[in-house]
């Protein structure tokens, strides 16, 4: 599969019951540490754009945003290839994504400490996505349960205990959005929240056409706050990873799930949320670093 070079050959068990790897505390699908020195040597270029994010807090939903903004708003020019074709993924093989030609836009869920050095040292631009601890917790256990090169993620109660402890794939929730915060005053770095783009698209789709230096109309700006409405998002083909059987399970749930902010009232006791609202008053205290579970 172009753009998900490592994993095209997987069964739907074929590593469901593998262990995570453990890279300096973090863990890491063993497809991603299969190539992590393949991944750390690889070449960025000054041009190059790169969309990050904890797992699901939103980064495929601002794939298309970028992609439409840098398409002036025309969805059949987006409609050229499937999302992880157009903006591939930094986290498996990386052959074939250096071949492709500047400028590039592409997509990673590393923290801050393991993001491929070049990065920094070209300076490239990124646009960073942040969800709410609550919701994004949601939202990664049923990830856990669709997706086939992680293990499932046991009980609702088992997992809460191990994302709060980091114990999950791609490390902890807390130090990885605090050290994307920490990152923006050092780097070209424009970090926005999941819930201010519910809140008001048009708003912050504006501010990143701004940080990407394109002018947008406000006919073109009314049709990509159209084109990227999770309702239209979750039926398309495109960004839905339907296509991706042999990795995604979404007999239930769906890749794209519900996409809303406070969900997670279904999930959490009163106890559970109090806990982890004194968690991030404790961790974010002074830093300026705020999210809101609901609008």
């Amino acid at each position: 599969m172009d753009c998900l070079p490592g994993v095209e050959n997987l069964g739907p068990n074929s590593t469901k019951d593998s262990l995570l790897t453990d890279v300096e505390g973090i863990l890491y699908p063993k497809e991603t540490t299969r190539y992590w020195e393949e991944i750390q040597n690889f070449k960025a270029r000054p041009d190059d754009l790169l969309i990050c994010s904890y797992p699901k807090a939103g980064s495929t939903w601002m794939q298309e945003i970028v992609d439409m903004i840098q398409h002036g708003g025309d969805p059949e020019k987006c409609a050229r290839a499937p999302i992880y074709q157009r903006i591939p993924f930094i986290g498996f093989s990386i052959e074939k994504i250096e071949a492709i030609p500047s400028p590039r836009t592409l997509k990673t869920h590393f923290p801050v400490q393991h993001l491929p050095p070049s990065f920094w040292e070209q300076n490239c631009k990124i646009i960073y996505v942040a969800r709410n601890a609550k919701d994004n917790m949601v939202s990664y256990f049923y990830f856990h349960n669709m997706i086939n090169i992680i293990p499932d993620s046991g009980s609702w109660d088992e997992f809460m205990e191990n994302f709060i402890a980091g114990k999950v794939c791609w490390g902890s929730w807390f130090d990885y959005v605090q050290g994307w915060w920490k990152a923006k005053d050092h780097h070209p770095i424009l970090y926005l929240f999941y819930e201010d783009i519910k809140e008001d698209p048009a708003r912050e789709i504006q501010k990143i056409a701004q940080f990407l230096e394109i002018d947008l109309s406000a006919s073109v700006l009314n049709r990509i706050v159209l084109h990227t409405k999770f309702e239209n998002m979750k039926t398309n083909p495109l960004v839905n990873h339907s296509d991706l059987p042999f990795l995604f399970d979404q007999t239930t749930p769906p890749f794209m799930r519900k996409g809303k902010v406070g969900d997670w009232k279904e999930h959490f006791t009163v106890a559970q949320s109090e806990r982890l609202d004194n968690i991030c008053a404790q961790l974010f205290a002074g830093s300026g670093l705020t999210f809101r579970t609901q609008l």
